[in-house]
């Protein structure tokens, strides 16, 4: 079966990541994987999905319609015929799904990966998501939302639609598993051994809220001239956030690592809280992540309940707190310096081999001309 995903470029990313996971676990001898893209600029995973025998397709011009459809067409004579075309890039997945319908894809799938709602749009870009929710709904097979509140970002409707699936993220559990620690990392991050270190894993973009990790990070420091900030990631913003952390007076405080291939030991080795403040998420594999290192962790409300992996993993706070009271409730965290543990069964659910054996049948299911029954289910993703 082949199966052409579509997404913007395979920078660092959780999608991106876990796509890559999904390439590396999946049966290539049944199921083979291109990826087409929207830019000719490299992404930080073209060379490992092209070591897993995949190939990376440019399609320019995603803002010129009439274009953008001959590229498209273009791109399935030359590299197809595909199967399936699925689909990450939200609502445009409407008008990527519409070609792939008249070029004679059998299977479409749209795939919902955030949590971003739009209710304060324009009146051009409410005609424009209203556009893509009815070519969505017209042209798909199958759709699939990572959690629920993701599922209504796109499709509000998508509850009474047996095509939609609800299948969360899944996570290699091998790098969280061993229990060994790389005891030097701190040093080789410039970071002392002894300071309680506050972390934030995230591309430098403004839904991750940086500007309110910095906030809260004045309010820490003046309390404990010791505590120590990392910020994992990179970014169109990165450049603004570091002025604002030198504004701050906090420059010797914060270690800003880049992108890393190495994002699981940094959580379980260099961080002892975990800080995510976003405006929005669809399902954030960081925070995740984070749960699965032990680390407790701090998140907006903003984002979805189906993000905390068991009872007290996460403490949730609104945005509108104030700095202060992010910054008390870190330092009654810092206190208890508990670590948590994630259930078997919770690992076993979120796995990489859990999501690609789903993810799989969906996609047998409709090469046969099944109608699969929907995996809705108003259960949170990480119930067992």
């Amino acid at each position: 079966m082949r199966i052409l995903h579509v997404l913007g470029k395979l920078d660092r990313g959780g999608v991106e990541t876990w796509l890559v996971q999904l390439l590396s676990q999946v049966d290539r001898s049944q199921y083979e994987m291109d990826f087409l893209v929207h830019t000719t600029v490299p992404g930080a995973y073209d060379d490992q999905i092209k070591a897993l025998g995949a190939k990376i397709i440019p399609c320019l011009h995603t803002s010129n319609p009439l274009q953008y459809a001959w590229n498209f067409r273009s791109a399935l004579k030359t590299y197809g015929p595909y199967d399936c075309v699925h689909s990450h890039v939200h609502h445009y997945s409407g008008y990527v799904l519409l070609i792939a319908s008249l070029c004679g894809v059998p299977i479409r799938i749209a795939h919902s990966h955030t949590g971003k709602m739009e209710q304060d749009a324009g009146l051009p870009r409410k005609a424009y998501l209203s556009l893509m929710r009815w070519l969505i709904s017209r042209n798909t097979t199958a759709g699939i939302a990572v959690s629920e509140v993701a599922g209504d970002s796109l499709l509000p409707s998508w509850r009474r639609d047996r095509r939609w699936h609800l299948l969360p993220y899944g996570i290699d559990m091998r790098k969280f598993s061993d229990g060994s620690r790389q005891t030097n990392l701190r040093h080789l991050l410039g970071i002392r051994s002894a300071v309680p270190v506050v972390g934030h894993v995230g591309r430098f973009v403004d839904v991750k809220n940086h500007k309110k990790f910095v906030e809260i990070a004045k309010e820490l420091f003046r309390s404990d001239p010791n505590i120590h900030f990392l910020l994992v990631g990179d970014g169109p913003l990165r450049p603004q956030v570091e002025a604002e952390i030198a504004i701050a007076g906090l420059k010797n405080h914060f270690t800003l690592t880049g992108n890393r291939a190495d994002v699981p030991q940094i959580l379980q080795d260099a961080m002892d809280v975990f800080l995510f403040p976003s405006q929005y998420e669809g399902l954030p594999i960081a925070l995740m992540e984070a749960q699965l290192a032990g680390l407790p962790c701090i998140a907006s409300d903003a984002i979805t309940p189906e993000a905390a992996l068991g009872p007290g993993m996460v403490t949730w706070l609104p945005l509108t707190a104030s700095a202060a009271d992010w910054a008390n409730t870190i330092r009654q965290v810092i206190a208890r310096a508990q670590r948590h543990s994630v259930s078997p069964e919770v690992r076993e659910r979120l796995s990489i081999e859990s999501c690609c054996r789903d993810l799989m049948q969906l996609y047998d299911q409709l090469a046969s001309n099944q109608v699969p029954q929907s995996t809705y289910s108003a259960k949170t993703v990480h119930s067992a």
